[in-house]
């Protein structure tokens, strides 16, 4: 603005002095044209509409197509547009959306770029900033934003081919002599026809063969609903490539769960590690990677709550958004925090024990889980060359250990050993 009227009372002078009437011709226009960008700008950035279209999650690995559609309501052309999408390195796949472009009355503009899923984690995509002004520079550029959105990026799932387990996990629904239920995925035989069976139960085929009604009989089970319990006490974790081998536990947790959902099993997550999305009203993010990071301000970090048992699906993306935002945090020492933290859970639960390794203090705490009845499973993830030892605690203390530290190592699991399997 002192630019431009600088300008003007140099043309108005220059002008009186020369009588020249095509300087204030000249002058008349400026002012227009100034008077018309002063009003038209503002207007039409604001009015304009902006949209960002994408899959707020995604599996790790997976390429996430971003659009950014832009839409002139106006009846006038926006003569230049700069749009720029802020998106972390980490994240980005080829080129940022960074482009200057011209909107036509009524037109709609897509840009697009693409979102690759490298890492879990809960990420900030955006924010959008639109630049525009007149052609003729007269007044400063204006600016609008379009807030940043969020993405969520699961942790890694690993098949069970990959993972060498068996179709027959060591838990979840396994047999017993207390004929608490009869499993139909278990038949056992057929018997005669007796008064008080439900037709459904009926064997046609058999009742044909021996011209006697026979019905289906199915081994007794008992259905346990399993837990896992996530050990993410930073301290646990000694080893120097400590990021990743708690990076590993969380994709074991979560490929368990994922398998016990499939199988119809119920399962819940337990865990001491932290949500950092819950710890304060206005989230931080790492702004070289986008991903949400821990509130600096907040010396003492509450435990998120536990997710019960549960089955379904929708109740899996529930434990796979935790595990994507869970971060390790010195909270609650493993081994004082784990009694408590399986204190809701019912009798004879299953529960998966993730930790980074099997010292004589965790094989004694989860002695006393199985002496209250719950069927404790140990899996530690860090190189043990003593596990042989563990192994063989474990076992006298009435619960089965494994030692899994690659892809590779899960090859234990195809012959299941301990109690009930």
């Amino acid at each position: 603005m002192g630019t431009f009227s600088t300008l003007i009372i140099i043309m108005l002078v220059i002008a009186f002095l020369l009588r020249i009437d095509f300087i204030f011709y000249i002058i008349y226009i400026s002012i227009g044209v100034y008077a018309w960008a002063r009003w038209y700008v503002p207007r039409s950035l604001g009015r304009l509409e902006s949209e960002r279209i994408y899959r707020d999650h995604a599996f790790w690995g997976e390429i996430v197509p971003v659009d950014i559609r832009l839409r002139n309501p106006n009846r006038l052309p926006i003569p230049w547009l700069q749009v720029t999408e802020s998106v972390a390195v980490q994240l980005r796949q080829g080129q940022p959306v960074n482009q200057v472009i011209t909107l036509r009355p009524k037109e709609t503009a897509t840009l697009s770029y693409q979102i690759t899923a490298r890492k879990r984690g809960y990420y900030q995509i955006g924010p959008l900033y639109l630049t525009s002004g007149d052609l003729f520079g007269m007044m400063p550029d204006r600016h609008a934003i379009l807030p940043g959105q969020y993405l969520t990026v699961y942790p890694r799932i690993i098949p069970l081919t990959q993972l060498g387990l068996p179709s027959r996990l060591p838990f979840g629904t396994i047999a017993s002599s207390q004929r608490l239920f009869a499993d139909p995925a278990r038949p056992a035989g057929v018997r005669n026809y007796r008064s008080g069976d439900s037709l459904r139960q009926i064997n046609w085929k058999a009742s044909a063969h021996t011209r006697n009604l026979m019905v289906k009989t199915y081994q007794p089970a008992i259905s346990l609903e399993t837990a896992v319990l996530l050990n993410l006490h930073q301290d646990d974790y000694q080893r120097p490539d400590r990021r990743r081998a708690i990076e590993w536990a969380i994709q074991t947790a979560a490929s368990l769960a994922a398998h016990l959902i499939e199988q119809r099993q119920p399962v819940g997550l337990i865990s001491n590690g932290i949500d950092p999305l819950a710890l304060s009203d206005t989230p931080e993010f790492d702004e070289g990677t986008g991903r949400l990071i821990r509130p600096a301000n907040l010396p003492d970090a509450p435990l998120p709550p536990e997710i019960p048992p549960r089955n379904g699906r929708a109740h899996l993306m529930k434990i796979l958004e935790r595990l994507a935002r869970i971060e390790s945090e010195s909270t609650i020492p493993f081994v004082e925090w784990m009694t408590t933290a399986v204190f809701q859970l019912s009798w004879g639960v299953t529960i998966l024990i993730i930790t980074a390794r099997g010292t004589e203090p965790v094989c004694q705490a989860i002695h006393r889980l199985v002496r209250l009845g719950y069927n404790p499973i140990l899996i530690t993830i860090e190189p043990d060359a003593q596990f042989a030892q563990v192994r063989e605690r474990s076992r006298h203390l009435g619960f089965t250990a494994y030692n899994v530290i690659g892809l590779a190592d899960m090859d234990i699991w195809r012959q299941p050993v301990g109690r009930g399997w």
